[in-house]
């Protein structure tokens, strides 16, 4: 499970994961190239995380 996430959301996508997966988050920063691309999975802003298991 990988969910892309902005700051001010990176609580929920650790709940989340943590939920679903009842395994232990790997929190890890979006990398540059992505960045640009890549949203928030709970609003339109820009990720900055990628919470995965």
């Amino acid at each position: 499970m990988n969910v892309y996430c902005c700051q001010e959301h990176v609580e929920m996508a650790l709940d989340e994961v943590v939920y679903e997966c009842e395994t232990y988050p790997v929190l890890t920063l979006v990398s540059e190239e992505n960045k640009l691309s890549t949203t928030c999975e709970y609003c339109r802003n820009m990720a900055i995380y990628l919470v995965a298991n």
